[in-house]
């Protein structure tokens, strides 16, 4: 078991396409995305740029939702809860990703995806083959149980 620091969702839990919220319950990771890719590597529509991020990157491009460095994109295994309809996580196209070396962790500021410091995305990514399962829960890290 892997434990690192994210940022969910500013709208918080939910389901709903268009909501902007982070979908709970069971998901798998249906692909894999950056493999190889510099860390910081900036991606849009899944693709990298060819760019990698920077602050002044940043300061060029303020409105960019940063995704960096690798892409987990999830798939709901929860028909009507996260698959399927009007609430499935891969057409919505919620990831786990990275973010911008300046997002704080642990504060809700996502437009639905998980967000991760560039460096945990990696060391992530290595370790987790498409497949496999991914559970999305409201509770805190700080209140889940924890392996001595």
């Amino acid at each position: 078991m892997c434990d690192f620091p994210v940022s969910t969702a500013l709208n918080g839990a939910g389901e709903q396409n268009g909501s902007g919220c982070t979908p709970r319950g069971r998901h798998r990771v249906r692909a894999r995305i950056g493999e190889g890719q510099p860390p910081g590597a900036v991606f849009i529509g899944r693709r990298p740029t060819g760019e990698i991020w920077t602050p002044e990157l940043n300061a060029l491009h303020p409105q960019r939702d940063w995704i960096l460095s690798r892409i987990l994109w999830l798939c709901g295994e929860e028909p009507l809860i996260n698959r399927g309809g009007d609430c499935d996580s891969q057409r919505r196209y919620i990831y786990i990703h990275g973010t911008a070396d300046d997002q704080p962790m642990g504060i809700p500021l996502s437009h639905g995806c998980i967000r991760m410091r560039n460096l945990d995305v990696l060391e992530l990514f290595d370790l987790t083959p498409a497949g496999c399962q991914v559970t999305i829960t409201e509770q805190p890290y700080s209140a889940l149980p924890q392996n001595p």
